[in-house]
Parts: structure tokens; sequence; C-alpha cells
């Protein structure tokens, strides 16, 4: 590194800060860093949703479980809304900044890439919250609900709705932040969210009796807590973020790459709300049991899942700073750490699950049909969830460097094999087929990633290169090779 490059960016060589761990840490300190943090939170936060539906399960309605279930694609896109300024702004930080050890000006742009993609995020929630709430009835028809569950999938989406730019603001903020490494923080605000999301649901689930709605209260809620911590921090601590309006730009220098990353976020939530319709309608025809099923498995195989999900998330950041850089050999050891870390932590984890299945789904349902139903989707689950670590981890790489078209590919994969797979399983083995058709499906996308890696490896080291030069030949030839 040069002596401008020392005396520019000394927060690069500060042992301990943010900044150091995404440059120059020891990829193991660096994963611990970035990742473990990412899981606790998403593990307390997928504790929560067990827990949740433990509130709701105490009401004795299958009608309830199941509104909740119907309602999970609608909470999916409209996380997807922030994905798309977040992930893809959060993506494009995290490169500036690996830029930024070679070219310091580049760091001088992260204030107009963080100020479109919080505003972009604000904006775009109202429009579709707006929206939903207008077609409030024709879209909990077109969830699937029958009859018994109309009522409570419509106050628990509408409120839902009502919070949608607070929500999609909440999820962006959470990239942005993660962009410079500060997982902790993240962490930090996550769990102060959940928290707060289970005193709230006491309130108005336990004491108001405001059921599925008080669900989606205390969600919204919480998530302005979210809001304002972590706007306070970057504010605070944050060099180069910024979230002032006069920042805001349209210029294509920011959304083409913000977009080309982000817009895979909706697409998949897109095809999450057509293959739930598809699953919600198909599973509805064998009554609200396999539903109510349905919504209990996912939880319980929500907290191995968000583990990995930990991993897969945490390391982007490291990965796009190592891009951003040209540091092909860190690229390459944060890669192989991460995969070691999917695939030992996902079997580890699936098999402690799947050992005490029954005693921890037996403590939400007491039907013995709808119990005997809920633990083969969870055993389904947990086989899908180790096949769409991988995946997870292939698209955040293609994520973090920028490979556009891949990443959109890898997000739409699942949902474009799944409509046929679930509907054929369906066809030929009934509510078995619908059970294990997601990890079929997951299955074939880890393959299709796998595939698309091996083909994109070049044009990687050529961006590598790209960030730099002294680099090329050696970059050119790792990738020959």
């Amino acid at each position: 590194m040069s002596t401008t490059n020392l005396e520019t960016t000394p927060e690069a060589d500060a042992v301990g800060t943010n900044r150091w761990y995404l440059s120059a840490a020891p990829i193991v300190r660096a994963l611990m860093h970035l990742c473990v943090p990412m899981a606790a939170a998403m593990i307390v936060g997928a504790v929560y949703n067990v827990i949740n539906a433990g509130f709701i399960g105490s009401l004795h309605d299958n009608a309830l479980l199941a509104a909740v279930t119907f309602g999970t694609p609608v909470l999916g896109l409209v996380m997807a809304v922030g994905g798309v300024f977040g992930v893809g702004g959060g993506a494009l930080i995290s490169r500036l900044l690996g830029a930024a050890e070679h070219d310091p000006a580049k760091a001088g742009e992260i204030k107009r890439v963080s100020s479109f993609a919080v505003w972009g995020s604000v904006i775009a929630g109202a429009v579709f919250g707006g929206i939903g709430l207008l077609l409030l009835h024709p879209l909990v028809t077109l969830l699937g609900a029958d009859a018994a569950a109309v009522p409570a999938t419509g106050a628990y989406v509408a409120v839902m709705l009502a919070f949608v730019p607070v929500l999609a603001a909440a999820f962006c903020l959470e990239q942005l932040v993660r962009a410079e490494g500060a997982a902790r923080q993240v962490m930090i605000g996550l769990i102060g969210s959940t928290i707060a999301n289970v005193v709230f649901d006491v309130l108005f689930i336990l004491l108001l009796h405001w059921g599925v709605a008080g669900a989606a209260l205390a969600m919204g809620l919480s998530n302005v807590g979210v809001v304002a911590y972590f706007v306070i921090w970057l504010h605070r601590h944050s060099e180069h973020v910024s979230l002032a309006p006069r920042w805001f730009t349209l210029s294509p220098a920011v959304l083409k790459p913000v977009f080309g990353v982000g817009v895979g976020e909706l697409l998949q939530a897109s095809f999450l709300i057509i293959t739930s319709l598809v699953l919600n309608n198909l599973a509805a025809a064998y009554g609200d049991g396999p539903l109510a099923a349905m919504g209990v498995a996912v939880r319980i195989a929500q907290v191995p899942e968000f583990l990995l999900m930990g991993v897969t998330l945490g390391v982007l950041p490291l990965l796009a700073y190592s891009y951003g850089k040209g540091d092909a050999s860190r690229l390459r050891s944060a890669l192989r750490a991460s995969a070691i870390t999917v695939g030992g932590v996902g079997i580890l984890f699936s098999a402690v699950v799947f050992l005490f299945r029954d005693q921890v789904f037996s403590t939400f349902v007491s039907d013995p049909s709808v119990l005997a139903i809920g633990v083969s989707i969870l055993t389904a689950q947990l086989v899908a969830m180790i096949a769409n670590g991988f995946a997870g981890l292939i698209t955040s790489l293609f994520q973090a460097t920028g490979r556009a078209l891949p990443a959109t590919v890898m997000s739409v994969t699942q949902g474009i094999l799944f409509i046929p797979i679930v509907l054929l399983g369906n066809l030929w083995f009934g509510l078995p087929g619908i059970i294990w058709a997601l990890t079929v499906t997951e299955g074939l996308v880890f393959l299709a990633g796998v595939g698309m890696w091996l083909a994109s490896r070049r044009s990687i080291a050529r961006g590598l290169a790209e960030g730099s030069p002294e680099r090329a030949d050696e970059v050119l030839e790792a990738a020959a090779a």
C-alpha cells in the first residue's frame, strides 16, 4: 500500500475498528465479528417468531395461526422493498469503502448512495402500503384465506401495510449499518427490537386481546424503535454515510448498481408471493390443520435457518470490501471459511432440532393430527435449509461483487422451479408432495448457483484486477487455473 493510502485511510489500519475487520483482520476474527452478532440477532428473532406463535396459539384458534401464515408473503414483500435499496446500497457502500483504500475519493460517493437508499425505501414503502390498503379485500382473498380466516387475515395484513414505510426503512438501515462492518450495532438494534416486540405482544395479545392485529401492531412499533436507533448511530459514528435528503440523487452511477443487485430481492419476494399463494391454496384444500402446522413448523425451522443466514448475510460486507479493494486472496479465504461454517453449523443444528422435533412441536399444537403433519413439514424444512444455506452464500458472493444477472437469477430460480414442482407434487403425491416440494426446489437452486459461480469466476477475477491493478496478472492467472 502506498504512503498516500496509509495517510488517507488510517481507520483501515486501526486494530479493532469496524473498518479493520473488513480490511485486514484475520479471516476467522473477521467472520466472528461480522457473522456471530448477525446470527445471534437472527436467532433471537427466530425465537421471537416461535414465542409469537405461542402467544397466538394460546388463543386456541387455528384460524389465527392460519392468518399469520397467509400474511407471511406480504411481510416478505415488505422486507424486499427495503431490500431493493438496502442490499443493493449496502453492497455498493462496502465496495466503495474497499476501493477507497486505493482511491480515497471513492468514499465521497457513499453519502449519495446512503441517502438514495433510505429515502427511496421510505417512498417506495409508502406507495406499496397505500396501494395495499386500497386493495385490502382483494389482497386477502388472493392470499388464499378461507371464510374462517378472512377477518383475522385482513386485520393482520392491514396493520402491517400501515407500517410498510417504517418496516422498509428499518430493513434498509440495517443493511447500511452492516455495510460498514458494524455487525454488533445491528445485533443490538435487532435484539432490542425483539425484546420490545415481546413486551408489546404481551400487552396487545394477552392483555388487550387484539389477536393477530395486536401482533402486527407490536411488530410495527418495535421497528419504529429500530429506525430511531440506526439513524442515531449512523449520525454519530459513521464517517461517510449520510441520510440527509440533500444528498438524494437519481444519478445512473448510483441507481444502476443499487437496483442491479437490489432488484433481485424484490423479484425473489414477488415469486415468494406467487409460490405462497399457490402453496396456501393447495394446502387449504386439506383444511386449516395443515396450514396451522405449516406456520408453526416454519417458525421452528427458522432457528437454525436464521443462524445460517447470519453467516451468509454477515459475510457479504467482507466479500464486497475485499472485491472493491481488489484483494483476491482475502475474498477466496472469506468464501472458503464461510462455506465450511455453513456446512458444519447447518448439519449440527438440523440434527439437534430434528431429534427434539416432537417435544418442541407439541408445545404449540395439541391436536395429534396437526402434530403428525407438522413433524413431517419440519423434517422437509430442515433438509431444504442446508441447501438454502449454500445457495444463500453464492447469492451473497454475486451481490457483493455486483454481478446483477446471476444474483437476480438466483433470486427468481426458486420461484420459477417451485410452482411446477409443487403442482406436480400435489397431483402425484397429495399433501406429502406439497410438503417436500420446497426441499426438491432448494436442491436444484443450489446446483444452479454452483453452475453460475463457475461460469462467473473469470468476470469476478477481472473485477478484482480493476480494484487493484497491481494484482491483475496474479488474479487472471489464478482464475485461468
